[in-house]
């Protein structure tokens, strides 16, 4: 099979219909005859060197009209000449000048070709070799073509050196029609230029045409390392196609390919990323088992997407198997860590990491910084993270985009936009330059404040970095806009989105199907759900969330149910929040059927039920007046880890207050009093004062809140 025609480029090699356009115009400049030029040698009649001499000084000196005429003088003084080595000396000569015009050069070429003397191999390797000397690779493909036509074959060295230009070009169908030729030719290039080549096909996403040249190769006998095959391996790691990566270390083994540590360092980042947790680990052993210790990438890989998924402590006991086994971990990777234990709020796991790092002799970069108040930041602790940003900025510590950013966005959480605008002026001031980052984190500051028309203010005066506002700065205030069923606004933003070219995504898409539903308008939403399947952009599975959660809080648990069977169907793959939302629903309306089958289906997909789902099982409990059981329920999800809501304490409170003589469910002050966890929810309550409400529970003291309490031991 030809490697070219697997490519199939628009203007492939050998397929070319144009060099330069004048190489298929004839010029008159080229002609013989000016009187002034033959009355200047009436007197004295030069020989053939003389004139040779004169045509290459004009040529090299960018004088190719008078190169030319020297030429033709030629012609009448000295017979039989000029010969095809003139003229190729004419043309080398033009390569040396630095006023070449290559039209001029091409008319010399045309005129060979119909005049003659027809040009030889030498005239197309010298106007190969000056055409690539210039960068002109397209002209030079051409003669290349031109060349070969007429019978002529291109040396080794010619080329290989078209090969590397075009590699170098990003000329992958050049290349693949240049590789194709050399084998043809029984030729072939150096391996690092075809471990080149496979490797720009790899990383372009012409896997298949990169595993092709590969097999070609490897049947006429000619790679033998793992630095042919490893960017195959990558690129299909890359795209979540791990198992076919394995696959083909299992071909290429049995072919006697060797692999090295690189080849399964591909592997277990494949398999890490598809999160396949197993077979990732079984390729970590493998590789010792194969004599090869694992690197520093390797173990980044793992403990990077295990951090990702959640699974801190697994990433954690892999850093210290990483740090006994000699493989000493660099602050990338501490940072991976770093930053996901703040998400999991594990505060004395990252001291004791810190202090790690100081042992090592790191020194914490703007990513460490980054790492630790980003995560501070999303775990709600904004106070914290403040502090932590006031001191780094304070201490003229080396600081990035990043770490003002995050330091902007924990302003803009506290409801402080104009204290974050007064910032970045004064940043300004000292050389800041905010980016597109930096204007969206302020512009969803006004949009949580519901100050719509001075976001669109600040939209508009505001000096966008780069091309302008992005999609983000587009789906923010339309966001808002349509949490607020601002129907003027939403059009505006849409008319202003048609104007800079921005066009909608699933984020967008998603936000108006919210907006449609928020005004009751469903069929609305149901169009352009089928809108976006049929003609872009695609749904994402946060849009069928959505769509269903709306359908179900307006009673149309049948259409949510017909929306979720036509996902499924698509391809995509349901969440907790998909299940959560109709096993809500189902609840509700007593389906206990439904409920029944969406949890198995659940559970089929090893989806954990999370607090959401454990509250609305317990909702439906209290419906049906069963307490003790929704209190037990209770119970088993604090087995399992997971730390009830305030909406379950609430759920529970009020069914035992609308049943009345809670005392009947053996709840002493004492267990009420835990099931009130007042301190830790006192900022989710939506009352006073917490403790007001307390005392005209329990009495005027709020013993309840001690376990040894005698009425509360009896009870219990």
């Amino acid at each position: 099979m030809s490697i070219c025609t697997t490519l199939n480029p628009p203007n492939r090699i050998f397929n070319r219909v144009n060099f330069l356009y004048s190489f298929y115009t004839f010029s008159s400049s080229c002609s013989v005859q000016t009187l002034e030029f033959q009355e200047e040698y009436t007197t004295h009649k030069p020989d053939y060197r003389e004139l040779q001499s004169r045509m290459q000084g004009y040529a090299t000196s960018g004088c190719l009209q008078k190169a030319i005429e020297t030429l033709n003088t030629m012609s009448t003084c000295v017979p039989g000449k000029p010969t095809v080595y003139d003229y190729n000396s004419l043309i080398y000569c033009c390569f040396k000048s630095k006023d070449l015009f290559i039209r001029d050069l091409a008319e010399v070429y045309n005129w060979m070709k119909r005049f003659g003397p027809f040009p030889n191999g030498l005239t197309y390797n010298t106007l190969l070799n000056g055409l690539l000397s210039l960068g002109y690779l397209k002209d030079a493909l051409f003669v290349f073509e031109e060349m070969c036509a007429s019978g002529f074959v291109p040396s080794f060295s010619l080329l290989s050196k078209i090969l590397k230009i075009s590699l170098k070009c990003g000329s992958l169908g050049d290349s693949l029609g240049v590789l194709e030729l050399m084998l043809r030719l029984g030729c072939f290039p150096s391996e690092p230029t075809v471990n080149l080549l496979i490797s720009n096909l790899s990383k372009g996403g012409l896997i298949r045409e990169a595993y092709l040249v590969l097999c070609v190769l490897l049947g006429k006998g000619y790679l033998q390392g793992a630095y042919s095959f490893n960017p195959i391996l990558w690129a299909l790691c890359k795209s979540d196609q791990s198992y076919t990566a394995l696959a083909l270390v299992g071909f290429l083994k049995k072919k006697g390919l060797v692999h090295n540590v690189c080849s399964y360092t591909a592997l277990v980042y494949g398999f890490s990323r598809e999160r396949l947790w197993e077979e990732a680990f079984h390729c970590l052993k493998t590789m010792k088992v194969d004599g090869f210790s694992p690197n520093g990438r390797a173990y980044t890989s793992v403990i990077k997407f295990l951090c990702d998924d959640g699974k801190i402590g697994e990433a954690l006991g892999l850093l210290e198997k990483m740090e006994r086994e000699g493989c000493n971990p660099d602050l990338l990777l501490f940072n991976i860590v770093l930053r996901e234990l703040c998400h999991q709020n594990m505060v004395v796991e990252i001291g004791e990491l810190v202090q790690f790092i100081d042992w090592k002799g790191l020194s914490p970069d703007p990513f460490t910084h980054a790492a630790l108040a980003g995560g501070l930041l999303k775990q709600g602790k904004i106070g914290t993270a403040k502090k932590l940003l006031v001191d780094i900025i304070s201490k003229d510590l080396v600081v990035d985009a990043a770490v003002y950013n995050i330091y902007l966005h924990a302003l803009c959480r506290e409801h402080k936009v104009k204290e974050a605008l007064s910032l970045i002026k004064m940043m300004m001031g000292l050389g800041f330059r905010p980016n597109n980052i930096t204007y969206n984190t302020i512009l969803k500051g006004l949009c949580e404040e519901n100050d719509i028309e001075q976001a669109l203010e600040f939209f508009d005066r505001t000096e966008w970095a780069g091309h302008g506002p992005d999609i983000i700065s587009f789906n923010t205030i339309l966001s808002a806009a349509c949490k607020q069923g601002n129907s003027p606004m939403i059009r505006r933003i849409l008319y202003r989105m048609e104007y800079e070219g921005i066009k909608l995504n699933a984020v967008s898409s998603t936000c108006l199907i919210q907006y449609f539903c928020r005004i009751g308008r469903i069929p609305e939403c149901l169009k352009l759900l089928e809108s976006m399947v049929c003609n872009g952009p695609g749904p994402s599975l946060v849009t069928f969330n959505t769509l269903m959660s709306n359908l179900c809080k307006s009673r149309l648990l049948c259409t949510a149910q017909q929306i979720f069977r036509y996902m499924k169907s698509s391809g995509f793959v349901p969440d907790v929040i998909t299940y959560n939302i109709l096993i809500r629903a189902s609840v509700r309306e007593d389906n206990d059927l439904l409920v029944d089958h969406l949890l198995r289906e659940m559970y089929s997909q090893r989806l954990k039920p999370d607090a959401v789902t454990y509250g609305s099982f317990i909702f439906g409990l209290c419906k049906k007046g069963k307490i003790s059981v929704a209190l037990q329920l209770r119970d088993q999800m604090c087995k399992h880890g997971i730390t009830p809501n305030i909406g379950i304490y609430n759920t529970l409170m009020e069914a035992m207050f609308k049943r009345g003589g809670w005392w009947r469910e053996g709840l002493s002050r004492a267990n009420l009093g835990w099931i009130l966890k007042l301190e830790e929810f006192k900022h989710c309550l939506d009352i006073a004062d917490p403790w007001i409400f307390c005392r005209n529970l329990t009495g005027n003291d709020t013993s309840y809140r001690k376990s040894n309490s005698p009425m509360g031991s009896k009870n219990r």
